[in-house]
C-alpha cells in the first residue's frame, strides 16, 4: 500500500501522484462559503440517514435556500416512516452529499452537509419550492420536500498541483 493517500477529512492540502494520469494532484480543504457556492452549482445529490433497516443513501434533487438545503424526495411514505420521530420539534440528523468528479482527469470536488431534516408539511412551507425543479421524475409520485439546516459543512477539492 502506498503512503501517498490523502486523509479526506484533514484540514490541509496534500499532494499525491496519480499514476498514468499526467502528474501530481493536490487536495484542498474548502471553506463553508465555497462549499455552498459549489452546492448551488449543482442540483443532484445524495441523502444519507439511518433507516429502520440501517444506513441508507438515496438520490435527491436540491436547491440552496437562505443557507439551508431544500431537498425534493420521491417517496413521502418512505421518508415519513424513516425520517419522523413522532416527537414535536425532534428531527432526525441526516447528511447531504454532492460532488462533481472527472474520473479521467482525477479532479473534482465533494461537499458534505450535516443537519436536522425538517419536513415541509404546510402549504406555506412548500409553496416557494413547487416550481423550483424539485418535483419527482416519475409521474404520479407526490412531491415531498425536506429542509436541512446545516450544523456542519465541509468539502474537499482535488486538482492538478
Amino acid at each position: 500500500m502506498s503512503d501517498d493517500k490523502a486523509d479526506l477529512s484533514s484540514g490541509g492540502g496534500h499532494s499525491s501522484r496519480g499514476e498514468g494520469t499526467g502528474g501530481w494532484r493536490e487536495l484542498e480543504r474548502l471553506g463553508e462559503t465555497e462549499c455552498l457556492e459549489l452546492l448551488a452549482s449543482g442540483r443532484l445529490g445524495r441523502l444519507f440517514y439511518t433507516s429502520r433497516y440501517g444506513p441508507t443513501a438515496l438520490p435527491v434533487t436540491y436547491v440552496i435556500d437562505q443557507g439551508s438545503i431544500v431537498l425534493g424526495t420521491w417517496d413521502p411514505v418512505l421518508f415519513d416512516e424513516d425520517l419522523r420521530t413522532g416527537i414535536e420539534q425532534a428531527e432526525y440528523q441526516v447528511a447531504v452529499q454532492a460532488d462533481q468528479i472527472d474520473l479521467e482527469a482525477r479532479e473534482g470536488w465533494f461537499v458534505l452537509v450535516r443537519g436536522a431534516a425538517h419536513h415541509l408539511d404546510t402549504e406555506a412551507e412548500r409553496a416557494p419550492f413547487i416550481d423550483a425543479g424539485l418535483e419527482p421524475w416519475v409521474e404520479g409520485v407526490p412531491a415531498h420536500f425536506i429542509r436541512v439546516n446545516p450544523t456542519s459543512i465541509w468539502g474537499n477539492r482535488t486538482r492538478r498541483a
